[in-house]
């Protein structure tokens, strides 16, 4: 499970509710200072990417980390202190020093949503996709519209399918419909990131009985949004794909021969494949 949640997490700066009646005081502006900074540090190291200067890098996070210490010597039920100090030490390999501040937040204040995923993705992890799950759903119940926690825990469902199936808590139907769910609800709530829709018409796929009907329609509506020629001609790949399980043939037929990128070549003959097998029987 350790592979599932690296894509999005990369991206992620933290952001954690500083409460009202916190940054009237001195613990919680000196909280949100270290916020900031830790923010712009973690944004600049995803920027530079490869050419990150670690021995800076290094030296920068270690000065957060005193100043956490220090505000948490004197606040030591700050939860959003503990939460944010907990997301930095994950970000710089302390794993588990992370889950250790992490569960403190969570202890102090368990309205964090962020916590709450990050907790999430610990569990799944360590092969706790179950437990996992629990904290996805607590997330998502904080926070509605933050489409990566919908997003994460439909590809928890999907990986760890059978898992939940053999728990006896979820149907396969159910969880299904579950994933569908998760996955068009991130996708509705971001409709800015292409790569949400896709894994989204991507479910399709991943169903017991397939809706294949709704699946051409919401490939159909990819090819609209794809931002290149080849990712639009990519999408109407997956249109024949679905035009032939439909047993449409004609129609995958007449929409194969618009797909001419070069690169595609592979994946077409593939589908010309299909069709071929499909016209003997």
């Amino acid at each position: 499970m350790k592979r599932l949640f690296s894509l999005l997490l990369v991206a992620m700066v933290v952001s954690l509710p500083v409460r009202a009646e916190e940054s009237e005081t001195l613990s919680g502006r000196t909280l949100r200072k270290i916020i900031e900074r830790q923010g712009e540090l973690l944004a600049e190291a995803a920027k530079q990417g490869d050419k990150l200067d670690q021995e800076a890098f290094r030296t920068q996070a270690q000065s957060l980390t005193h100043d956490y210490e220090r505000l948490l010597q004197d606040n030591p039920k700050l939860g959003a202190g503990y939460a944010a100090y907990g997301y930095l030490l994950g970000k710089v390999g302390m794993r588990k020093e992370s889950i250790v501040m992490l569960l403190k937040a969570n202890q102090f204040d368990p309205d964090i949503p962020l916590v709450k995923n990050q907790l999430g993705n610990y569990l799944a992890e360590e092969g706790k996709p179950l437990e996992a799950a629990q904290y996805f759903l607590a997330a998502i119940k904080l926070s509605p519209n933050e489409p990566l926690y919908h997003y994460q825990l439909g590809t928890l469902l999907t990986e760890a399918r059978s898992d939940f199936v053999k728990s006896g808590q979820w149907t396969r139907a159910a969880l299904d419909q579950a994933v569908l769910h998760a996955f068009q609800r991130a996708a509705e709530l971001a409709p800015d990131r292409f790569e949400f829709a896709y894994r989204s018409a991507e479910a399709f796929y991943d169903q017991a009985t397939p809706d294949w009907a709704a699946a051409l329609k919401a490939w159909a509506a990819l090819e609209d949004k794809a931002p290149t020629p080849v990712e639009r001609q990519m999408m109407r790949l997956h249109a024949v794909n679905i035009l032939i399980k439909l047993g449409k043939p004609d129609h995958a037929q007449a929409l194969l021969g618009t797909v001419d990128e070069p690169s595609l070549q592979a994946q077409k003959q593939k589908l010309v494949a299909q069709l071929a097998e499909t016209a003997k029987k």
